[in-house]
């Protein structure tokens, strides 16, 4: 099947509601907003009545070697309650990130067109000894943001350093 541009505009949007989909699996209450004008794809209510805003960001298999897990050109200032969903197609992997967490590990822009912008960059490359082939692999210090499941936003603990 030839992947049409129709295809790759709308990943973004497909993985957004396949996150929200796993989320409703695991019996999580999540609400959609209808305009994405705040950086907020879910809303999540815990069973203690309090409120998650989540922003969900997502790359395809298609993007260059090497970028597997790169985000870049995020607008983000601290934010109580507000997570990051981060999915790659090609790693297969869900990262989970508090506002403060992302704050931590991302890096911002000095210069350039995407100045005071963040950036995450969650794999490197290496290359396979066997073949010779270039292969990406998630950064330790970034795999305590590895999840199989949404427990830790359910319950808003943030990772303790």
């Amino acid at each position: 099947m030839t992947k049409t541009f129709r295809h790759s505009a709308g990943f973004g949007k497909r993985i957004e509601y396949w996150i929200i989909g796993l989320m409703l699996k695991e019996g999580m209450d999540v609400y959609v907003p209808l305009v994405d004008d705040h950086a907020v794809d879910a809303i999540v209510r815990r069973k203690d009545g309090s409120i998650a805003l989540v922003q969900i960001k997502a790359r395809s298999s298609t993007v260059t070697m090497g970028d597997a897990s790169l985000y870049a050109a995020i607008t983000h200032e601290h934010r109580e309650d507000y997570w990051f969903v981060f999915y790659s197609e090609r790693l297969d992997c869900i990262f989970l990130l508090s506002s403060k967490e992302f704050l931590a590990e991302s890096v911002q822009n000095k210069t350039g067109k995407n100045v005071g912008l963040r950036g995450i960059w969650f794999n490197g490359t290496k290359t396979d000894k066997a073949t010779g082939k270039k292969i990406e692999y998630i950064k330790e210090r970034y795999l305590k943001y590895v999840v199989k499941d949404f427990s830790r936003l359910a319950q808003g603990e943030s990772i303790e350093e």
